[in-house]
């Protein structure tokens, strides 16, 4: 039976997310090393802690904690993120509101579902998350993009098309960055440019919506630049953060910070979609944030993937041939690597798998997909050995393609 007569127009829109199609294709392929998955390594989870706190949760809240929950979230949950954003982040708790969300990839939908008609303006980091580039094209916006350099998205060239923009007489309705250790590149933005994009905001009247679940995978002595919602004093900040890399991503918790106003937007439209987050998760996250189990896990994550880092970087300068080049992160979970302009990462992955690595080709990173000669690979998940294994087969693809 042909079903494309019964599905909406907006369903026969969309394309399928790459990543979630590799790792559908080729995940547990015998011999396959995947530098594509990004997925947080399971040793990083604390299992120990998860299942302590399981129990104990069962037995103080059993009842609440499976049962139906506001649509806001747990209030004991919201009680323990308002203190850790202002302890760690120096945002403000007592002038925001929070909305606990189903994983932050829900930020993405309730976004744009939120802000977004057809036609709007959506300035977006070029390359940028593949996922939010799938969120927000579901609802017809207006793709902008903004070049990133190793201090984060370009705010002169940012400023430039404002401009051009303003005298087209369009409606930019939100800029979306991953501000620190970003996805796909690893890069973080300085924080004069974070200071300045945010005066933009305030000048060409627009939101931005900082994305913010790779903060604390800092690898350097030197902490990042706070987030751009400690500055913010109009209320133009959408903050979205994560469990996802500092508990584990199967809870599927994660929350957005913003002004009371816009909160209660999001609630009305979060009623829609899945009346709440997960009761028995929120009780977990809210326990593992009070109990200090959060504080105290973070720096063990950090010495995890460190080491898994610099062996990435040390394996792409010893076996990537000349005419490539990598940013150089010091936090986070990706490498964005690139090749000569004549490469074309989609149709070199075929050969690829043949040879036993797979990787995110980095057209999906961009909603044109218009370059080719770039790839995201990720440290996170495979073992040491299995990096440098990755980047040798890797290499060894490239030099075959003739580059």
């Amino acid at each position: 039976m042909n079903y494309e007569k019964y599905y909406s127009e907006k369903v026969k829109g969309m394309r399928p997310s790459i990543i979630r199609e590799l790792l559908k294709k080729y995940v547990g392929k015998k011999g396959l090393i995947s530098l594509a998955a990004g997925n947080p390594s399971p040793e990083t989870f604390p299992t120990r802690i998860i299942k302590k706190l399981a129990d104990e949760v069962l037995e103080k809240y059993g009842k609440d904690a499976l049962q139906y929950g506001p649509t806001p979230g747990y209030s004991g949950l919201i009680e323990q993120i308002k203190n850790f954003i202002e302890e760690r982040y120096k945002i403000d708790s007592s002038k925001v509101g929070v909305l606990i969300t189903s994983g932050a990839q829900q930020v993405l939908d309730l976004t744009g579902m939120t802000f977004l008609n057809p036609g709007d303006v959506v300035i977006i980091e070029a390359p940028t998350y593949v996922a939010a580039i799938d969120a927000f094209a579901q609802y017809g916006p207006e793709f902008v993009q903004v070049p990133v350099d190793e201090e984060g998205m370009r705010v002169d060239v940012l400023e430039d098309k404002l401009k051009k923009l303003k005298a087209e007489g369009k409606n930019v309705k939100f800029v979306y960055t991953i501000p620190t250790f970003q996805n796909p590149g690893g890069v973080t933005m300085s924080e004069e440019r974070r200071k300045y994009l945010l005066e933009l905001a305030n000048k060409y009247d627009f939101l931005i919506i900082e994305d913010d679940p790779y903060h604390e995978l800092n690898y350097s002595d030197k902490e990042p630049p706070l987030p751009i919602k400690h500055w913010d004093s109009e209320g133009r900040v959408i903050y979205s953060g994560s469990f996802s890399k500092i508990l584990a991503p199967g809870f599927r918790v994660g929350w957005i910070v913003a002004d009371p106003q816009i909160i209660r937007k999001f609630e009305i439209v979060k009623q829609r979609r899945d009346l709440h987050t997960s009761s028995f998760c929120q009780y977990i996250a809210a326990e593992y944030i009070k109990g200090g189990y959060l504080r105290e896990h973070i720096p063990k994550i950090r010495a995890y993937y460190k080491p898994k880092l610099k062996v990435m970087l040390d394996a792409l300068e010893e076996y990537m041939p000349e005419g490539f080049e990598w940013t150089k992160p010091t936090g986070g979970m990706f490498v964005w690597v690139m090749g000569p302009s004549e490469l074309n990462t989609t149709s070199m992955l075929e050969k690829a798998v043949e040879n036993g690595v797979v990787y995110v080709p980095g057209e999906a990173f961009y909603p044109d997909r218009s370059v080719k000669n770039a790839m995201r690979v990720d440290f996170s998940y495979p073992s040491e050995e299995e990096i440098v294994e990755g980047i040798k087969r890797l290499a060894k693809t490239c030099k075959e393609e003739g580059v």
